[in-house]
């Protein structure tokens, strides 16, 4: 692909010889073929030059800039352990006369039946009836463990 910035100095280029957005169209594809711009860029650029705007850089998108490919993002998400299983959350709710609810582990044709067995889309009754069916089920899980 052509560098745009290079196809818009060329805009520019011919926009102060007097050229018409269509010839300076024409002469794009001439000149690069597949790569050219297309026809809604160079008016729009011909569109500004006429506007006075004289500089052949891109207007600042707004929006959250991107920070996902950053090398200290890269260690934060990697860094974090489990939450349940860290040591101080553990000694935290130890102290706190909690007791984390036990779950097997991961086994694939094993789900949580408050993901998977209720669907957004039921009834309020019929959510109602598998909710309680699935705590049933977690608790002779649990009456299983103990």
């Amino acid at each position: 692909m052509a560098d745009f910035r290079e196809q818009r100095a060329a805009v520019k280029f011919c926009f102060l010889l007097g050229k018409s957005g269509t010839e300076t169209l024409e002469m794009l594809k001439t000149a690069y073929k597949d790569d050219a711009m297309g026809k809604t860029q160079v008016f729009e650029w011909f569109s500004r030059f006429k506007n006075g705007e004289m500089s052949i850089d891109d207007k600042p998108r707004s929006g959250r800039p991107s920070t996902a490919r950053t090398h200290e993002d890269w260690f934060f998400h990697h860094d974090n352990g489990p939450a349940h299983t860290a040591l101080s959350v553990r000694q935290f709710l130890t102290k706190n006369g909690m007791t984390p609810v036990p779950y097997p582990p991961y086994l694939p044709d094993l789900a949580r039946c408050d993901f998977f067995f209720v669907s957004s889309n039921e009834k309020r009754h019929e959510r109602k009836k598998r909710q309680r069916r699935c705590q049933a089920f977690q608790k002779m899980n649990l009456d299983k463990m103990k």
